[in-house]
């Protein structure tokens, strides 16, 4: 197993980042483009099912926050201790952070049953919108346990450099989900017309489909690590590696959903078409921070496991190599939004009031994703050495600190205008925070 783990410290790091971030790319396009997808087909039956579905996002995006952060906790723990030639640390790891991920999934059930209606009637009080938006949340949140398990597999696999696997599997769900979508919600093939509800079916087909390949995948010895009953009894040591990462990290990844409530808090003061030009930028963004994903999720092994190694050269160079190729990606997602708002618009079917609000709003707000390249890197770079504090307080500054007072008090000053204009402030102020505290980890000097 070490002999096999050996490419991420020997094999040139270009080729090796981009054999690794490739395919995660790759799942990551899949996934944005079942997200553009969903709301294009949601956005058939009417603004106010793009609504609900678009307030239902951040508890939504919280499980994931949760799964995916957590994720990141096993996956860096896996990762260096393979890297120290500790595979029996390795496989505890992976073991503890499966039965924590379903604890997890399950407390998340308990928030859809009892939680998802009193969080909606926050923001809503149109009852066909509060209808959609709850049945759309109880179908999704209480497969919650699918969700987290999943992603905890994803991360082993992740970490033992399987990205193939990982994007197979991704992939298949997204793929499954988008096949799904008009079948169940126009009520294609026979199936009856669900809607909203119908949407939110296909969602979780979807990852039971990812979760059960995952499941074979381990069950015919392709992981490489173990999972057993007598490793998952927590240690007191490994549990708090895992969370002194993985809350952190699920912090930062949850902050976005907290983000768009405070926002559209603020936006529902001027009108709900704010809100839809919201939910349709945060649908649209996926299409190039996912791929900017892709990278950080294939360069968090490597880094990783070459810091466990003491490869202090190597940790520079894939640092270097992973912002060329994310920076890349983000001016590539500038000129789109910059040239073609209309054009994005129009594939959620918006509507005029929707376009002549949203054309400007998106290329305010696009004008930060260049910059968002170093705080994005830089993020996903302490995670992977252990510095879930930094990387929390660098999120902190992208999606609450700043952007939230900034868009209030922009608000009060310019409309809805002071809120798009949040959005690249708050990037470039993240992007001095990230260069200063890179500079303060000994490991890169």
């Amino acid at each position: 197993m070490m002999e096999k783990q050996n490419f991420m410290r020997e094999k040139p790091v270009l080729p090796l980042l981009i054999s690794m971030a490739v395919p995660m790319m790759i799942s990551m396009l899949i996934q944005s483009l079942y997200n553009i997808v969903d709301g294009i087909f949601v956005a058939q039956i009417g603004e106010k099912a793009m609504t609900a579905v678009s307030l239902v996002y951040p508890l939504q995006n919280l499980v994931l926050s949760v799964g995916v952060g957590f994720g990141v906790g096993i996956s860096s723990a896996i990762a260096i201790n393979l890297g120290a030639g500790n595979q029996k640390a390795a496989s505890e790891a992976a073991s503890q952070g499966v039965l924590f991920s379903v604890i997890h999934g399950l407390l998340f059930i308990l928030l859809g049953a009892f939680g998802a209606k009193p969080f909606l009637q926050m923001f809503t009080s149109d009852p066909e919108v509060l209808e959609m938006g709850c049945t759309y949340a109880w179908i999704v949140l209480s497969f919650s346990v699918v969700v987290t398990v999943q992603i905890a597999m994803e991360k082993i696999c992740q970490a033992m450099g399987k990205m193939i696997s990982t994007m197979l599997f991704m992939a298949a769900g997204s793929v499954v989900n988008i096949i799904l979508d008009p079948i169940m919600i126009f009520g294609l093939l026979g199936f009856p017309a669900m809607g909203v509800a119908g949407a939110a079916v296909a969602t979780v087909i979807g990852q039971i489909c990812s979760l059960s390949l995952y499941l074979i995948a381990y069950f015919r010895g392709k992981f490489g690590l173990k999972l057993s009953t007598t490793a998952m009894r927590p240690q007191r040591d490994m549990v708090q590696r895992l969370y002194m990462v993985g809350l952190p990290a699920t912090l930062s990844i949850a902050l976005p959903s907290l983000m768009i409530s405070i926002l559209n808090g603020i936006l529902a003061a001027w009108s709900e078409v704010y809100i839809v030009v919201l939910g349709i930028y945060f649908k649209m963004q996926s299409f190039i921070y996912l791929p900017a994903s892709g990278i950080v999720q294939g360069m968090r092994p490597i880094i990783s496991y070459n810091y466990g190694a003491g490869e202090k050269a190597r940790l520079r160079q894939v640092l270097r190599w992973s912002n060329i190729l994310t920076g890349s990606i983000m001016l590539l997602g500038t000129l789109l939004f910059l040239l073609f708002p209309q054009v994005i618009l129009s594939i959620f079917n918006a509507s005029p009031a929707t376009m002549e609000t949203g054309i400007p709003a998106l290329r305010i707000i696009c004008l930060g994703f260049l910059v968002s390249t170093i705080s994005v890197i830089t993020s996903g770079a302490l995670e992977a050495l252990g510095q879930g504090g930094s990387s929390l307080l660098l999120s902190l500054t992208r999606y609450l600190l700043v952007i939230a007072p900034a868009a209030w008090i922009g608000s009060l000053l310019l409309g809805p205008t002071g809120v798009w204009i949040a959005f690249p402030l708050a990037e470039g102020i993240a992007a001095l925070l990230s260069v200063f505290l890179l500079r303060k980890l000994d490991c890169l000097r």
